[in-house]
């Protein structure tokens, strides 16, 4: 690969000098953003593994001096973490197979340039994101449909967002019209043409829009806050919420620094526990990401 890259370093016009500074100024630029952004997480990584009485002791450094999983161990042992973890991995998954359905199923009839009434859906989806009915006819409307304490009333109110609807149909419309009229020609029906033909090359797109909907759906806390009641149905970010106010101490009286410092052992390792599994599952998608913004947003 090196004497590739040198061949063509060498086979174009030389390199200026300013080229070379602007370069290196990006590459400085890029890693100063970088390092801002990963040393927070590597900050509230090290101080969940931190002793209680060494937490605070470490300055600015990302290593504890004394490691200890006291923070992990009041965490986890909550009985409702695991039916936390549960409730919002059904959740996600839920919401982004019924969002992606929902999404692709508006977005594919709206790429076509023949369709009658294009301008009037395009409209009336674009004015869906400057204006909205707002949290009262929501609630009054999940209420009257009966979803209070069902994962529905979660997972179908958040079930299209008009900007993912743009970013598809965007990217749709990038794909050459040639092969729907090949796919029309073989005898394939409208439907057939979006599984056999349009989805197998928009992963992509499929991939981007589908991170977007895991994160939405993996850190929303407010709607299971107003519709759920039942405490084995709240998710993950409930759950943690309540442990962090059960390690709490209630302000009627003095507090010791031991118990401030546990606390704030507490807080970093819920954390870590609530962003760890989105850490994990972004490398798989992250090389579609920046294809499928992209070819989503070129053309309209």
């Amino acid at each position: 690969m090196d004497s590739v890259f040198h061949k063509r370093r060498h086979s174009g016009p030389p390199v200026s000098r300013t080229e070379r500074v602007f370069d290196g100024v990006i590459v400085i630029c890029t890693l100063i953003v970088s390092f801002s952004m990963l040393y927070p997480l590597l900050f509230v990584l090290g101080r969940s593994f931190s002793s209680p009485d060494t937490v605070n002791l470490s300055g600015m450094s990302v290593l504890p001096k004394k490691w200890s999983l006291v923070g992990y161990s009041f965490v986890l042992k909550s009985s409702f973490i695991w039916t936390g973890y549960l409730n919002t991995i059904v959740r996600t998954l839920l919401g982004t197979a019924i969002g992606l359905a929902v999404s692709i199923g508006y977005a594919y009839p709206l790429s076509k340039k023949n369709l009658p009434g294009r301008n009037v859906l395009t409209f009336m989806l674009i004015l869906t994101m400057f204006a909205s009915g707002g949290l009262v006819p929501e609630y009054i409307l999940i209420k009257n449909l009966g979803l209070f304490d069902t994962i529905w009333s979660m997972v179908l109110p958040s079930a299209m967002k008009a900007f993912n609807v743009v970013i598809i149909r965007n990217f749709f419309m990038s794909i050459p019209e040639e092969l729907d009229e090949a796919a029309e020609i073989d005898g394939c029906s409208a439907i057939g043409t979006l599984f056999n033909i349009i989805l197998p090359v928009s992963t992509p797109i499929i991939a981007t829009i589908s991170l977007w909907m895991i994160v939405q759906h993996w850190n929303s806390w407010f709607d299971c806050l107003l519709y759920m009641r039942d405490p084995n149905r709240f998710v993950l970010q409930i759950v943690l919420r309540r442990i962090i106010f059960e390690s709490s101490v209630e302000m009627t009286g003095a507090v010791s620094a031991e118990q401030q410092v546990s606390q704030e052992v507490v807080k970093y390792a819920t954390i870590i526990v609530a962003t760890a599994p989105i850490l994990m599952v972004y490398p798989f998608i992250q090389k579609y990401f920046v294809k499928g913004i992209m070819m989503g947003s070129l053309k309209g």
